[in-house]
């Protein structure tokens, strides 16, 4: 059975704590969570737990985020040296974007097509963390982890997904997953 990883984190600082976008391997992990097909379950990871956390990553036949390439493996590449670009992966914000032409929040798609949104976002996420609300934050992310797993299967099975314009219609984008 193959091992498909849903994959996300929040971090403890933001980019302007860190001095830009270029340093996103001194933001730190709050909360990493993970849905392993293999497990059929979800896992929580705090920052005690990330070399747990990458192992998990490395394993995995394929790991499926949103945006996890361009944001979650370069905060993961401060905690070790091992090179992300080797685990097989499947960032749907590039695969979307590609399709598009331009970037589309996940929360845009879970709208359109599930009707749910999103229950917080990244900064809210790290005022948690400075309040030490870390259980808030694994909820938050096990929602956000729930929601790419069901926009990941819905568009494997259908081969679209919906979003919604920046002029608040409902739009179909072709996928190929």
């Amino acid at each position: 059975m193959k091992n498909i990883v849903y994959f996300d984190l929040e971090t403890q600082k933001s980019a302007q704590d860190v001095g830009g976008w270029g340093n996103k391997d001194k933001m730190g992990l709050s909360v990493g969570v993970t849905y392993s097909t293999a497990r059929a379950g979800y896992q929580v990871y705090g920052e005690p737990q990330v070399e747990t956390l990458i192992e998990e990553l490395q394993r995995a036949d394929l790991v499926v985020g949103f945006n996890h390439i361009g944001f979650d493996y370069p905060v993961l590449e401060g905690y070790s040296i091992f090179d992300f670009s080797q685990v097989p992966s499947l960032d749907m914000l590039i695969e979307v974007n590609e399709a598009l032409g331009h970037k589309i929040p996940l929360d845009s798609i879970a709208q359109a097509t599930f009707g749910c949104e999103k229950i917080a976002d990244g900064l809210q996420a790290i005022r948690w963390y400075r309040e030490g609300k870390l259980a808030e934050i694994a909820e938050y992310c096990l929602f956000d982890v729930k929601i790419t797993k069901m926009v990941h299967e819905y568009g494997a099975e259908h081969g679209h997904l919906f979003y919604t314009n920046k002029f608040g219609e409902k739009r179909k984008v072709e996928v190929n997953w």
